[in-house]
Formats: structure tokens, sequence, C-alpha cells
């Protein structure tokens, strides 16, 4: 705790009013519980002396922060238009038959969170799949299998959390 306390300390001292750090104090907090906990949510705003309400405000603006418990790898699918005009919507369900869970949510052996999002911002390279916050362009229907094989199979050191 302590040492996210102090992480969350340097951020402030970047910017003239504490509130600027909230952004990367959320950062630090997920990083350090594996999502934002009410424990989490919590120490950030202890230490940039915001209410608990606010943080939890800003976070859930952004599609980055999670207020869930969220699996050993996280599979967000881009569900923009741009990414819908070429088949987002195929690759998702395949995600969910694969996974047999429904966006948002977990597969039962707690290895993959999928998540559906807004925008990954990749428009012209759709559609876009993010996997533990690596992006992977041009994503098909039959990719899905692999790489949840993929996946499955990786150590729980090779996670995102």
């Amino acid at each position: 705790m302590a040492d996210l306390y102090d992480q969350i300390q340097a951020e402030i001292a970047k910017y003239p009013d504490r509130r600027g750090a909230i952004l990367p104090a959320l950062r630090h907090a997920q990083e350090h519980y594996g999502w934002l906990s009410p424990e989490a949510i919590e120490a950030v705003a202890e230490a940039l002396d915001l209410s608990p309400a606010r943080c939890v405000a800003v976070a859930s603006f952004y599609d980055m922060f999670f207020l869930q418990p969220v699996g050993e790898h996280v599979v967000e699918v881009c569900t923009n238009l741009s990414c819908a005009l070429v088949g987002s919507d195929q690759v998702l369900r395949r995600f969910e038959d694969e996974l047999g869970v429904r966006a948002p949510g977990t597969s039962e052996d707690g290895r993959i969170t999928l998540r559906r999002v807004e925008c990954l911002g990749g428009c012209g390279w759709g559609p876009v799949v993010s996997v533990d916050e690596e992006y992977q362009e041009h994503f098909k229907p039959e990719d899905v299998a692999p790489l949840c094989e993929r996946l499955r199979a990786s150590r729980p050191t090779e996670s995102h959390a």
C-alpha cells in the first residue's frame, strides 16, 4: 500500500493541481490490485484527497478501467461503427461461443475476460481486438479459437495483471 501511495504522490508532483493525477493514479491502483476494487478506489481517493465517488465517476467513464474483477487475460472487441462494418459482431459472437460467456463476462475457469469496447482507435484496421492491451488488427472469426487456446495454455505469470 505504501508503494502505491508513493507512486500516486509522484504522479501528483507532475501536475499543477492534484486532481490532474487521477488517471495515472487509477492506473497504478489497477495494476496494484488487478482491478479497481473498493479498496483500490479508497486508496486513490485518500492519496489524492478526493472523494471515492469522484474516483468511481472518472473510472467508470473510461473502458481501460475495470470496476469488476477480471480474468488472467482480458480480451476486448471494438464494436464501434468502423469495426462493426467489417465484422466485429461476428468476432464478438465467436468469442462468446468459444468462452461460453456473454460480454462482459469471464470464462468459467477464470482465465479470460471478454469485453466489448466502444473504440480502440484502429478504425482503418478493423476489426480490432485488444488482448492484454496489445492490439490485433484485421481480426477474423477464425482467429478466435487459436487465440483462446493460446491464452488458456499460457502460464498465469504471463498475464496482464
